[in-house]
Parts: C-alpha cells; structure tokens; sequence
C-alpha cells in the first residue's frame, strides 16, 4: 500500500501557541478527521512526521503526547480510517539531532520500519522544513495553507526555491484528499 507522509501541528490539528500540550488542547482542523479516514479507506498508509519540541522544552511530558495521539487515532478510527504510524522528533530545535525536519531521520526511520522507499510519496506539510525534507527524500512535496501554510506560500512567492516549483498546494488537508482521491 502507498504511503502518504503529513505533518501533524497546522496539517491535521490546529497548532496553538507556542504548542499542542495536552490532549484537550488538541483539535482537528475542520474536514481533517474525514479526508483521513477516506485516504485510509482507498488503502493509504498514513504515516505522521512530527517534530515535538514541546517534550525537550518541558511544555508537556511524553504521557501528554501519547494522549494527544491517542485522540487522534481514535478519530480517525471512529471515521472509519486508520493512521498506521506515528514518528516524533523529541529534540529541540539546537539539539542538532538528525530527526527533527527538515533533516531526513524521521523519514529514514519510516522506511526502515515499513522497509520500502519513500521516493515519490506524497509529504503533505505547512513549513517550508516539511518541503525541504519532501526534496531531501525525493518524496512529493505537498502544501497545505492551513497553520502556517499561508505564511510559507508567502515566503515561496518573495524566495522563490526552483526546486519547489512543482509543489502541489492546497486549502486544507481535506482539498487534497478530493485531488488524490479523483
């Protein structure tokens, strides 16, 4: 089954500030939950790519981060859908790890755990890092406008990278489920 890639914070919830500490403050984005499910339905293995400073700054415990992923599943599960694997950086961002995006450990753990390549997947993101790691891979490079999507448009407009020049964009995670799904 072809895997697809998503970030979580700004993808598939919203991304409050300066995190997502607990499983109460977690909410999907609205369609999010739905086109989830529905890629899972049509055979996707959805995997999230994650960075999570939050455990190294002190803002939440890795208890909260099980919950909060916890809550997640169980929606998609209720929707009909299934996430088949969550991947985390736990460093901050000066810990200079080889996880944390746009750096490729979190897609190079993916490959060795479902032992396939992830060349030509779909990496769905709202940071410019999330693009960075999609080439880095050579993964298909997918922008969502939701979270900070907007903003990092914004910054491919003003700077534009040639080699983003084929990244797909989209409103929502919901708009690009209705495109993988047509």
């Amino acid at each position: 089954m072809p895997i697809i890639i998503l970030e979580r914070d700004g993808v598939i919830n919203d991304n409050s500030d300066p995190c997502v500490r607990s499983a109460t403050e977690w909410h999907p984005l609205p369609g999010s939950i739905e086109a989830l499910a529905a890629l899972s339905h049509a055979g996707y293995q959805l995997v999230i790519a994650t960075n999570q400073s939050g455990l190294a700054l002190g803002q939440f415990d890795l208890d909260d981060l099980e919950a909060i992923h916890s809550k997640m599943r169980t929606l998609v599960e209720d929707a009909g859908g299934e996430v088949a694997a969550i991947f985390y950086c736990p460093h901050g961002p000066k810990d200079n790890c080889r996880c944390r995006k746009p750096q490729a450990g979190l897609l190079d753990a993916i490959e060795a755990e479902f032992d396939t390549s992830l060349h030509d997947c779909y990496l769905v993101g709202n940071k410019l890092a999330d693009l960075q790691l999609a080439l880095e891979k050579g993964c298909q490079p997918v922008l969502v406008q939701s979270g900070e999507g907007v903003l990092t448009l914004q910054q491919l407009v003003e700077n534009p990278d040639p080699r983003l020049a084929e990244t797909k964009v989209f409103k929502d995670l919901k708009q690009f489920s209705q495109f993988v799904l047509a």
